[in-house]
């Protein structure tokens, strides 16, 4: 099966390990020197409209990919975006 990066970026990437939708691949990593693709790259998600930057992109390598469907990614690994970081609520003690 032959694809093109343009057919990468509709494809979105589910993470099998907890169900998570971690969005659409947004780039990929390609090292030059064998010309094969490294690892597909989702950008993270803008925090507040943009004005406070964005979250941590992601990094999938090609051995974490289980299967590539049709419309979805289906990867296996272990994704923390922000260990220890606390939730806002205006409700706290």
């Amino acid at each position: 099966m032959h694809l093109t990066v343009n057919d990468l970026r509709h494809k979105e990437v589910v993470n099998i390990k907890d169900g998570a939708r971690l969005g659409c691949v947004c780039d990929v990593e390609i090292d030059m020197s064998c010309a094969k693709v490294i690892a597909l790259i989702i950008y993270g998600r803008p925090r507040f409209f943009g004005l406070f930057g964005r979250a941590d992109d992601i990094f999938i390598g090609l051995d974490n990919i289980k299967v590539m469907g049709e419309d979805t990614i289906l990867v296996s690994f272990e994704y923390n975006p922000r260990p220890g970081r606390r939730k806002f609520s205006i409700f706290e003690n």
